[in-house]
């Protein structure tokens, strides 16, 4: 094996090395240009508090109820 130095080929490995990273800025802009950014709507909370109130309700009546039984069933059947 010749020593790149010595014969003169360490210009094409610079020359290779230019390309490729050339390649990668371009592609970099590439993808900066051409990538449309969505504006995202900002999400509001409701500041209703009826539910809230009827959900608290129910988990009391449910809490209620658990404490008569036993057993305690799951939410949801499968």
């Amino acid at each position: 094996m010749q020593n790149p130095f010595e014969t003169g080929h360490i210009k094409n490995y610079l020359l290779l090395y230019a390309s490729v990273v050339v390649i990668m800025v371009l592609f970099f802009i590439a993808s900066t240009l051409f990538n449309d950014v969505k504006k995202i709507q900002k999400k509001t909370f409701d500041n209703n508090n009826t539910n809230f109130q009827k959900e608290k309700e129910l988990k009391k009546i449910k809490d209620t109820e658990t404490k008569k039984s036993g057993f305690k069933l799951m939410d949801k059947s499968y």
